[in-house]
Protein backbone atom coordinates (compact mmCIF):
# COMPACT_ATOMS: atom_id res chain seq x y z
CA UNK A 1 0.00 0.00 0.00
CA UNK A 2 1.24 3.47 -0.92
CA UNK A 3 0.54 6.54 1.19
CA UNK A 4 -0.71 8.57 -1.78
CA UNK A 5 -3.88 9.14 -3.74
CA UNK A 6 -4.75 7.01 -6.73
CA UNK A 7 -4.07 9.97 -9.03
CA UNK A 8 -0.62 10.57 -7.48
CA UNK A 9 0.38 6.92 -7.83
CA UNK A 10 -0.94 6.78 -11.41
CA UNK A 11 1.16 9.84 -12.32
CA UNK A 12 4.20 8.24 -10.68
CA UNK A 13 3.99 5.31 -13.09
CA UNK A 14 2.84 7.16 -16.22
CA UNK A 15 4.89 10.37 -16.41
CA UNK A 16 8.59 11.11 -16.72
CA UNK A 17 8.54 13.24 -13.55
CA UNK A 18 6.72 10.47 -11.72
CA UNK A 19 9.16 7.76 -12.82
CA UNK A 20 12.12 9.91 -11.79
CA UNK A 21 10.53 10.21 -8.33
CA UNK A 22 10.94 6.48 -7.55
CA UNK A 23 11.83 4.29 -10.55
CA UNK A 24 15.03 5.58 -12.16
CA UNK A 25 17.04 8.78 -12.59
CA UNK A 26 15.74 9.33 -16.14
CA UNK A 27 12.86 8.12 -18.29
CA UNK A 28 10.98 8.54 -21.55
CA UNK A 29 7.30 7.73 -21.14
CA UNK A 30 4.52 8.39 -23.65
CA UNK A 31 1.15 7.38 -22.24
CA UNK A 32 -0.38 6.04 -25.45
CA UNK A 33 -0.82 2.59 -26.95
CA UNK A 34 2.58 1.72 -28.38
CA UNK A 35 4.13 4.74 -26.63
CA UNK A 36 7.58 4.45 -25.14
CA UNK A 37 7.99 3.14 -21.62
CA UNK A 38 11.70 3.51 -21.16
CA UNK A 39 13.37 4.03 -17.80
CA UNK A 40 17.11 4.55 -17.64
CA UNK A 41 18.94 3.12 -14.63
CA UNK A 42 22.54 3.56 -15.83
CA UNK A 43 22.95 6.91 -17.57
CA UNK A 44 26.65 6.25 -18.28
CA UNK A 45 26.03 2.95 -20.08
CA UNK A 46 26.14 2.73 -23.88
CA UNK A 47 22.91 3.22 -25.80
CA UNK A 48 20.78 0.11 -25.56
CA UNK A 49 22.15 -0.81 -22.12
CA UNK A 50 20.89 2.12 -20.04
CA UNK A 51 17.64 0.50 -18.95
CA UNK A 52 14.39 -0.50 -20.59
CA UNK A 53 15.11 0.81 -24.07
CA UNK A 54 12.57 -0.53 -26.54
CA UNK A 55 9.83 -1.09 -23.96
CA UNK A 56 6.38 0.11 -25.00
CA UNK A 57 3.00 0.64 -23.44
CA UNK A 58 0.78 -2.31 -24.33
CA UNK A 59 -2.49 -1.22 -22.72
CA UNK A 60 -3.94 0.97 -20.02
CA UNK A 61 -7.14 1.95 -18.31
CA UNK A 62 -6.59 5.35 -16.65
CA UNK A 63 -6.00 5.03 -12.91
CA UNK A 64 -6.87 1.30 -12.99
CA UNK A 65 -4.34 -0.66 -15.08
CA UNK A 66 -1.11 -0.18 -16.99
CA UNK A 67 0.84 -2.76 -18.98
CA UNK A 68 4.14 -2.43 -20.79
CA UNK A 69 6.72 -4.66 -22.44
CA UNK A 70 9.90 -5.28 -20.51
CA UNK A 71 13.24 -6.92 -21.04
CA UNK A 72 15.96 -8.54 -19.01
CA UNK A 73 18.99 -6.65 -17.68
CA UNK A 74 22.20 -6.57 -19.77
CA UNK A 75 23.83 -9.56 -18.06
CA UNK A 76 21.12 -11.80 -19.56
CA UNK A 77 21.89 -11.03 -23.19
CA UNK A 78 19.69 -13.63 -24.87
CA UNK A 79 16.64 -12.78 -22.79
CA UNK A 80 17.29 -9.05 -23.22
CA UNK A 81 17.32 -9.34 -27.02
CA UNK A 82 13.91 -11.03 -26.95
CA UNK A 83 12.18 -8.24 -24.94
CA UNK A 84 9.74 -11.02 -24.14
CA UNK A 85 8.36 -10.08 -20.74
CA UNK A 86 5.53 -7.74 -19.95
CA UNK A 87 4.43 -6.05 -16.76
CA UNK A 88 0.85 -5.46 -15.67
CA UNK A 89 0.07 -3.04 -12.85
CA UNK A 90 -3.30 -2.73 -11.15
CA UNK A 91 -4.19 0.34 -9.09
CA UNK A 92 -6.92 0.38 -6.47
CA UNK A 93 -7.77 3.05 -3.91
CA UNK A 94 -7.71 1.68 -0.37
CA UNK A 95 -9.21 4.96 0.87
CA UNK A 96 -8.92 8.64 -0.06
CA UNK A 97 -5.22 8.79 0.81
CA UNK A 98 -3.86 5.26 0.19
CA UNK A 99 -3.46 3.21 -2.96
CA UNK A 100 -2.88 -0.49 -3.46
CA UNK A 101 -0.55 -1.38 -6.34
CA UNK A 102 -0.40 -4.95 -7.66
CA UNK A 103 2.40 -5.85 -10.06
CA UNK A 104 2.55 -8.98 -12.21
CA UNK A 105 5.19 -9.84 -14.78
CA UNK A 106 4.67 -12.41 -17.52
CA UNK A 107 6.62 -14.01 -20.35
CA UNK A 108 9.18 -16.05 -18.46
CA UNK A 109 11.20 -18.56 -20.46
CA UNK A 110 11.50 -22.14 -19.20
CA UNK A 111 15.28 -22.26 -19.34
CA UNK A 112 18.23 -21.82 -17.00
CA UNK A 113 18.60 -18.18 -18.03
CA UNK A 114 14.83 -17.67 -17.77
CA UNK A 115 14.89 -18.85 -14.17
CA UNK A 116 17.77 -16.49 -13.39
CA UNK A 117 15.89 -13.58 -14.95
CA UNK A 118 12.83 -14.48 -12.87
CA UNK A 119 14.92 -14.51 -9.68
CA UNK A 120 16.48 -11.17 -10.64
CA UNK A 121 13.09 -9.53 -11.14
CA UNK A 122 11.57 -11.11 -8.05
CA UNK A 123 14.02 -8.92 -6.10
CA UNK A 124 14.09 -5.97 -8.49
CA UNK A 125 10.33 -5.37 -8.55
CA UNK A 126 10.20 -5.65 -4.75
CA UNK A 127 12.82 -2.88 -4.64
CA UNK A 128 10.88 -0.74 -7.14
CA UNK A 129 7.66 -1.07 -5.12
CA UNK A 130 9.50 -0.30 -1.87
CA UNK A 131 10.98 2.82 -3.48
CA UNK A 132 7.53 3.85 -4.71
CA UNK A 133 6.15 3.68 -1.16
CA UNK A 134 9.26 5.33 0.30
CA UNK A 135 9.11 8.19 -2.21
CA UNK A 136 5.64 9.15 -1.02
CA UNK A 137 6.44 8.66 2.66
CA UNK A 138 9.81 10.46 2.70
CA UNK A 139 10.18 12.28 -0.63
CA UNK A 140 11.63 11.47 -4.05
CA UNK A 141 14.54 9.04 -4.28
CA UNK A 142 17.99 10.65 -4.21
CA UNK A 143 19.61 8.89 -7.15
CA UNK A 144 23.11 9.73 -5.86
CA UNK A 145 22.31 7.68 -2.74
CA UNK A 146 19.17 5.66 -3.55
CA UNK A 147 16.98 4.21 -0.84
CA UNK A 148 17.50 0.53 -0.10
CA UNK A 149 14.91 -1.08 2.18
CA UNK A 150 16.16 -3.06 5.18
CA UNK A 151 16.55 -6.75 4.48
Amino acid sequence: MVDATLEEVWRAWTTVAGAKRFFAPEAHIQLALGGKYEVYFDLDAPKGLKGSEGSKILSYVPQKMLSFSWGAPPQYEKSRQELAQWVVLFFEPADERHTIVRLLEFGWKDSEEGRKVYQYFDQAWALVLARLAHSFAKGPIDWDDPYRPPV
